[in-house]
């Protein structure tokens, strides 16, 4: 573990401006230490460091919060990510710090704005995966993250672990929506960023957690994504860290598969389910933790739309599981629904009712979209 004038000393140089995690690593190398640098670059006049009061107010706070802050050299720090290109100088931990001593991860990300069934296929991959012991890394954004994170807790008798990289500070849930998943999350899996506690959202660094994403995990697996989703980010991270990378095929023409499909096309493993993803993974062995000794989650908190493992049918319960917000033809719903036509039109107008579905060109039945 590092010390706590190391500590100290690397929380003040990571946040003087113009240092990121690069220039860091390289200071920190020519000059031996963090200790060193800050002592060296402080009275240069080209830089300045954090105050010293303000990096031990950032220890006292975290320590009050419950938050561990690692130091790339700790031995605490997943092995995975210190190997990554400019791997986090600091890391900032909630939940269960073990988590992140997994034999292997999985990210799994995709489109905030989520179809039903692709919040559904999320969560049902999350569920397998970890079932074979292998840990989920998202970001716990809506959508495809969000279900991914709960699938994966609703593993292993409701103790499996998963990972939330934040683009804010740590002990700020984000999306606000989420607030009782990020604390779900902590019980047996854990919640990392590198940004300062109390950092607010800022668009710039959602790209810059992607890159902790891929270098957490082994590979990443990507369901529904445009052709300018930030998942196709992750995916570019993945390629440049040489990690394996995985996608969902969506069906042409719809604005959600023309980022999985380009990803396909471009040398992604197609997966459908799990099976086409374990024997891209190392070990692939079965994790044998003894689950007396792992704390089970509170009940799960499932929206209509997510994926509830304890309910859940091999084939989808009512039409809105098998819409899009593209649309849908009449006589694919027919077909995937094995009712008649009669069936279907009763229940499309009183989804059409509801506010639910509307009606598009080309006799297609769409999902309204949420404002």
């Amino acid at each position: 573990m590092a010390g706590f004038d190391e500590t100290i000393a690397a929380l003040r140089l990571i946040n003087t401006p113009k240092i990121g995690a690069g220039s860091f690593h390289r200071l920190v190398s020519e000059y031996g230490s963090a200790a060193a640098t800050v002592d060296k670059i402080e009275h240069g006049g080209k830089y300045r460091p954090w105050e010293k009061d303000r990096a031990l107010r950032e220890i006292e706070t975290a320590a009050e919060l419950g938050i561990r802050i690692l130091l790339y050299s700790d031995g605490a720090y997943p092995a995975a990510l210190r190997a990554s290109v400019t791997p986090p100088p600091v890391l900032y931990v909630k939940g269960n710090v073990d988590a992140l001593t997994y034999e292997k991860a999985l990210a799994i990300v995709g489109a905030r704005s989520a179809s039903v069934t692709g919040r559904k296929t999320a969560a049902r991959f999350a569920y397998d995966l970890s079932e074979r012991g292998i840990c989920i890394v998202s970001g716990m954004a809506r959508g495809i993250d969000t279900s991914a994170h709960k699938g994966a807790m609703y593993a292993r008798g409701e103790t499996g672990r998963t990972i939330a990289v934040l683009g804010t500070g740590v002990d700020i849930p984000y999306p606000a929506e989420n607030a009782e998943l990020y604390e779900q999350i902590a019980v047996n899996g854990c919640i990392v960023s590198e940004l300062p506690l109390g950092t607010a959202p800022n668009p710039q660094h959602f790209p810059q957690r992607n890159r902790i994403i891929a270098g957490l995990s082994e590979g990443v697996l990507v369901i529904e994504a445009g052709l300018n989703s930030g998942s196709l980010i992750t995916a570019r991270l993945a390629r440049e860290q040489k990690k394996m990378l995985f996608a969902v095929p969506g069906t042409p023409g719809e604005s959600r598969s023309q980022g999985v499909n380009l990803l396909i096309k471009e040398g992604a493993v197609l997966a459908e389910t799990a099976a086409d993803i374990l024997p891209f993974l190392k070990g692939n062995k079965i994790m044998t933790q003894a689950k007396k000794e792992t704390p089970r989650q509170k009940v799960l908190v499932f929206e209509n739309n997510d994926a509830n493992f304890s309910r859940q049918k091999s084939e989808p319960d009512n039409l809105t599981d098998m819409l899009t917000l593209d649309g849908v033809s009449i006589d694919e719903l027919i077909r995937l629904s094995g009712k008649s036509a009669a069936e279907i039109a009763a229940e499309i107008l009183e989804l059409e009712l509801n506010g639910i579905v509307e009606r598009r060109a080309g006799n297609r039945i769409a999902l309204c979209k949420r404002i």
